[in-house]
């Protein structure tokens, strides 16, 4: 089982299923997700609050505006643009670990 901890933000939509695909970078610990691994989400403000999730489907991109192009971003919690959702992940990965790794959507489903 792979564990994340997420900014209470996200995590409450991901609880309330609101958001179902997460966005990472596609680094080293990443790239052994595969489709039906278990996730277990952490809320980064309470380590006792946590949510068991599948992965159903994974997206792999270039950049956080290429995987806009490939993805709902409502799904990703987001409701402005796609242009502020790059912007916003920017701020979490910077634009040279984008370049060094790609970045990767997670889609989940609650189990």
């Amino acid at each position: 089982m792979h564990k994340m901890k997420v900014k209470h933000i996200y995590y409450t939509k991901l609880k309330n299923g609101t958001k179902t695909i997460e966005l990472r970078l596609y680094d080293e610990k990443r790239q052994r997700i595969k489709p039906g691994d278990d996730i277990e989400f952490c809320n980064a403000e309470n380590a006792e609050d946590k949510i068991l999730t599948e992965v159903i489907a994974l997206y792999k991109a270039k950049n956080f505006k290429e995987l806009c192009d490939m993805i709902d971003i409502k799904k990703a919690g987001f409701l402005g643009t796609p242009e502020e959702l790059q912007q916003t992940m920017t701020e979490f990965y910077p634009i040279t670990e984008q370049q060094k790794f790609g970045v990767l959507g997670i889609e989940v489903k609650r189990k």
